[in-house]
């Protein structure tokens, strides 16, 4: 970041899984931080954190840990963000939040700087980041949007355990390793921790994230319908999806069905506006075997698409393949990016 203007940034839920992305990310993009709090829960509290080769130690998150806050980037549950955004907000800080809290307020932009930046100026004091799987396809989207218009959007993801939490991953490798050498194991975690039941990761494939809605949706797949209209201002598009969780820990994976406006694009055509597409890398090339994974897409910021194909059926209808880092890209880098954002164009 060039013209650096020094703030001062809080993060709350900094022990966990996204926090630490967060953390690092801010590192990394050598953000022009003056100074900085790290936050949790009073059990995490007392946890030191290292950034920029100075400890630092975890704070328990307080209405009054905000005092002299500009920027608050919260990833600690919906719930501490329903009761600490506000808070925060009173003592001057805007907030970036990575829950489900504020997604779907009127009064709350949902930003994917490559799709919507605009909308970061329409905040009052909380600025809502979208959920891991949305970001990844609405970025990859944005390009075919900006230059055929869209028609409808369906999905199927593959999601990584991470998006669930440490908890998630540690209890994946321990049931792998446990059927690996034919011993029991338990599954107290997935799909959702404290529901009903809950079913082994390991060598297996979970059709539910998050609870099950009335209409037999779940609460993963509505969040997909509806942030992708809200962030792309397109209410009236058909979006509908299917999220599973499989054994993996980093990335998301999601096969996106695509109708576009225009009749007339060839595969070609839609390879060179993907690509052109900011904060989108193009990996098609069948003929070679290349295409994203979600080992080759972890620790990257990019959103990856290939297996571009024309649908054979209907004219502009398309099929994608798209991955991201749901660590990075899906939370913590989109946060960040956002910050970066509110900060270059001096919108604090």
């Amino acid at each position: 970041m060039s013209n650096k203007t020094t703030v001062n940034v809080a993060v709350v839920g900094a022990t966990g899984a996204v926090g630490q992305k967060m953390i690092e990310t801010l590192e990394d993009r050598d953000f022009p931080i003056n100074e900085l709090k790290l936050l949790s829960s009073s059990r995490s509290a007392g946890s030191k954190v290292t950034f920029r080769n100075e400890e630092y130690t975890v704070e328990e998150a307080k209405p009054e840990s905000f005092e002299n806050i500009d920027i608050a980037l919260f990833s600690a549950g919906g719930s501490v963000s329903k009761a600490l955004a506000p808070e925060a907000v009173k003592h001057g800080a805007l907030v970036i939040d990575n829950t489900s809290a504020y997604r779907m307020d009127p009064e709350v932009p949902l930003v994917v700087p490559e799709v919507n930046e605009s909308d970061i100026k329409e905040n009052k004091g909380i600025i809502a980041n979208p959920n891991c799987s949305t970001i990844q396809m609405v970025a990859a989207l944005q390009p075919l949007q900006n230059k055929y218009g869209l028609k409808r959007v369906l999905v199927s993801t593959y999601q990584a355990v991470s998006g669930a939490g440490n908890e998630a991953v540690d209890e994946m490798n321990e049931q792998s390793k446990a059927m690996l050498n034919g011993e029991e194991y338990d599954a107290s975690v997935l799909p959702v921790k404290g529901d009903k039941k809950h079913f082994p990761i390991a060598f297996n494939a979970l059709p539910q994230i998050d609870k099950f809605e009335d209409d037999g949706y779940t609460f993963e797949e509505k969040k997909m319908i509806n942030e992708t209209k809200k962030i792309m201002h397109m209410n009236q598009l058909p979006v509908s999806a299917t999220c599973v969780r499989l054994p993996f820990a980093v990335s998301h994976a999601e096969s996106v069905y695509v109708e576009i406006d225009d009749e007339k694009v060839s595969v070609q055509d839609l390879k060179e506006v993907i690509a052109a597409g900011e904060g989108v890398t193009l990996q098609d090339n069948p003929d070679e075997q290349e295409y994203p994974t979600p080992l080759s897409a972890a620790g990257k910021k990019d959103v990856f698409v290939g297996r571009i194909r024309k649908d054979p059926d209907v004219a502009n209808g398309f099929h994608l393949w798209v991955v991201s880092d749901n660590l990075l890209k899906g939370a913590a880098w989109n946060s960040v990016q956002i910050a970066e954002r509110v900060v270059a164009n001096k919108w604090l």
